[in-house]
């Protein structure tokens, strides 16, 4: 370990900062950079902190949800995401919304045994038995939640390879739930061990197949329609698309991405772990013994019918959620009030952006509408002012070819009056 480095996580964010612009020779552009984004709630929340890394957050409109209208704020650093979620929620709204059944919500706390060799099946007739013993070690381990009316509800048993899984199915209410359900496991897995068992691990599973979310949508396809193709058309080969993303890996890993554009930009601005969110969505994807795509699109008379069901274990307290004051404001923004609204919402708003992806994949291509809004960033970056960049934007999209040498050329061109 280099010597700056030595006790460095004892500092406050003034001496590590100090430390690293001499370790690393930083300028002084850089050294306030890091000064100018810091704030206390930042060194509160995470190890070696130095400064807050923002990103922008925009509001995705014209969505429907089992009948209510919402705005939902999203944080992403990509500019065509939400532009593309609110094309395809407006969509779908003219035909009526997203339909999405409430979910029911669990979390599991995986206690995985290692049994003696030719006693498993021994080891799970005893623990079938004594069933009820270990709900109530995990309830008493965290009784507020069973207060609640949440905790432990039941124990399934599994036996992946030369293991014994002991997968407590915990009710966590409202609460993302990460922590309560890891103390939980951990208390059955020190009461196992007390009982002679070899317990390797006691921890959360984020492949959470009690907290499914299906959403649906029916689209009139004439509300799919392009200058150059009729709704009809654009529908057919979003079902091929669709298909493709069924048998083919390498599509379906692109066709989920947009999926979780809007899914993990949702996650962010509501204060839930994406990370978790994109394992299970992912995990989930590969349940049938082949990646596949998560939503489907199929053409039934007039109608082009979305669907989708991924994990959704999401929550509207814990957390960090209760500690970001913009976290707080953002639900008073998008109006959800509980975790089942969240999961229903969230599920929409990524069946749209895969809407809006594969209408252009299936039409235009993808690239005429994304570079459009990519266009802009490029012009900033590069210099231009707010008021240069529309302009600069416009003279872009005219062009044939387009990268950083050429934008320079345009904003030049601009600031000559040419």
């Amino acid at each position: 370990m280099n010597d700056w480095q030595h006790g460095f996580y004892k500092l406050s964010p003034e001496q590590r900062r100090a430390r690293l612009y001499a370790a690393r020779h930083l300028s002084m552009d850089d050294q306030n950079v890091l000064e100018e984004r810091t704030s206390t709630l930042g060194d509160q929340l995470v190890e070696n902190y130095l400064t807050d890394y923002s990103l922008p957050e925009g509001v995705a409109l014209n969505l429907t949800v089992n009948g209510k209208e919402y705005a939902v704020p999203m944080v992403v650093e990509e500019p065509s995401v939400i532009a593309a979620a609110s094309n395809g929620a407006q969509r779908v709204s003219r035909s009526g919304g997203f339909t999405a059944p409430q979910q029911v919500r669990a979390l599991i706390g995986q206690v995985v045994i290692v049994p003696e060799k030719g006693r498993t099946q021994e080891n799970l007739a005893w623990l079938g038995d004594h069933k009820d013993e270990i709900l109530q070690v995990a309830n008493a381990a965290h009784p507020s939640m069973q207060k609640r009316g949440g905790g432990a509800k039941d124990m399934q048993l599994r036996t992946p390879g030369d293991f014994i899984s002991v997968d407590l199915v915990i009710d966590v209410s409202q609460a993302m739930g990460a922590n309560s359900v890891n103390t939980m496991a951990e208390a059955v897995a020190h009461w196992l061990t007390d009982k002679g068992y070899n317990v390797l691990t006691a921890i959360l599973s984020n492949y959470a197949t009690h907290s499914l979310q299906s959403v649906e949508c029916r689209i009139d396809v004439r509300y799919l329609a392009t200058p150059q193709m009729s709704g009809r058309q654009v529908a057919e080969r979003m079902a091929q698309l669709s298909e493709l993303a069924q048998v083919d890996p390498y599509r379906a890993a692109t066709h989920n991405k947009g999926i979780m554009n809007g899914i993990d930009a949702v996650m962010i601005a509501s204060g839930n772990d994406w990370r978790a969110i994109e394992a299970g969505a992912h995990a989930y994807a590969v349940k049938d013994g082949q990646y596949k795509g998560l939503s489907t699109w199929t053409v039934d008379g007039d109608y082009l019918v979305g669907k989708m069901t991924l994990p959704l274990p999401v929550g509207v307290v814990g957390g960090s959620i209760g500690l970001n004051p913009l976290t707080k404001t953002n639900y008073k923004v998008s109006g959800i009030e509980n975790a089942e609204e969240l999961a229903a919402v969230t599920a929409s708003l990524g069946l749209a952006q895969n809407l809006a992806a594969v209408r252009a994949l299936a039409s235009s291509g993808i690239q005429a509408g994304h570079m459009k809004l990519q266009y802009r960033s490029l012009a900033v970056s590069v210099g231009a002012t707010p008021e240069e960049v529309p302009v600069v934007t416009k003279r872009l999209a005219e062009l044939d070819h387009v990268d950083m040498r050429v934008a320079q050329e345009v904003l030049a061109q601009v600031r000559r009056g040419e």
